[in-house]
């Protein structure tokens, strides 16, 4: 019981700092966006991310926060089907916003003479159409949830697994290798994409890092261009959305193919789904001083 009660305080502290994090970091990109010379896509980029990432704090913990506080259930089948299809296609989104922030970043501190310049949106309005695309993109491909949500109390037989008030029923053979691999296309497809770009500003910013080192024994002062300090926030944030990624993906691996009721990993599973939702603002925000020059520099 005390292990419970602990449980649902970290977990109910987790969506409270995620809910409070992504609104400042959304705050704080429109003020700059609505008070800044120009549209920068970054601050678009950014504050669709922490919509996503609200979405996905709202969907998964509200039926969490009912059960913790002993509310009456008031999510009938469509209320269910609603919420986890909100939070898996929210979780789509935010892997591709991720990507293209880093695509994006990549480009912008690619050199002059790069090919990769004239990718540069010319406009923050041009990543709009992107946005959308996004949003289709995993709205389809998680069209198998509508059909296999239901709040209803059914033989546990029939039930893959409980998210409190809401269940998920077993799906067919069919199903699952039609949905199954355009997920793990999707995630593929956009995570090599993060990693190419992260690899290309790592690249620079080790040629950067030995531009520096000859200037400094030539006591030379030279001060780091604020682009390339963000880029280096924009790495930080990569690191922390594939370290919380891949954790969830090896644990949830380890109960699909485990025998009985693994108790302690299914609760280690549930907090990092939300990590990245939830310390993805906070790494921002750490790093808000070194963004906020070089939205300027743009």
């Amino acid at each position: 019981m005390v292990l419970k009660f602990i449980k649902e305080i970290i977990f109910l502290f987790m969506i409270m700092v995620g809910f409070l994090g992504n609104i400042s970091v959304s705050m704080n990109c429109m003020f700059s966006w609505w008070g800044g010379p120009g549209k920068k896509p970054i601050h678009l980029i950014l504050i669709h991310l922490a919509f996503a990432n609200i979405i996905i704090l709202f969907a998964k913990g509200l039926p969490k926060t009912m059960a913790a506080l002993g509310l009456r259930n008031f999510l009938d089948d469509r209320g269910c089907k609603i919420i986890i299809y909100l939070d898996r296609v929210a979780r789509g989104v935010s892997i591709c916003t991720s990507s293209l922030l880093t695509v994006v970043q990549a480009i912008i501190i690619s050199p002059r003479a790069s090919g990769w310049r004239r990718f540069k949106p010319k406009s923050a309005w041009h990543i709009l159409p992107i946005f959308s695309l996004f949003w289709m993109l995993s709205a389809l491909v998680s069209m198998n949830l509508i059909h296999s949500i239901t709040s209803r109390s059914l033989n546990t037989s029939q039930l893959k697994s409980e998210d409190n008030y809401c269940y998920f029923m077993q799906e067919s053979q069919k199903t699952k290798w039609i949905v199954l691999p355009l997920m793990v296309l999707r995630d593929a497809v956009f995570q090599g994409a993060m990693g190419g770009a992260s690899g290309y500003m790592v690249l620079l910013l080790h040629k950067h890092h030995q531009h520096v080192l000859y200037l400094q024994n030539s006591k030379l002062l030279y001060r780091t261009p604020p682009e390339l300090r963000a880029a280096q926030s924009v790495l930080l944030l990569m690191l922390c959305f594939l370290f919380f990624y891949w954790t969830d993906c090896a644990f949830s691996l380890f109960l699909s193919f485990s025998f009985g009721y693994k108790s302690l990993m299914i609760n280690i599973q549930e907090f990092m789904t939300l990590g990245y939702a939830t310390f993805s603002p906070l790494v921002l925000i750490h790093r808000d001083g070194l963004l906020a020059e070089c939205w300027h520099a743009q």
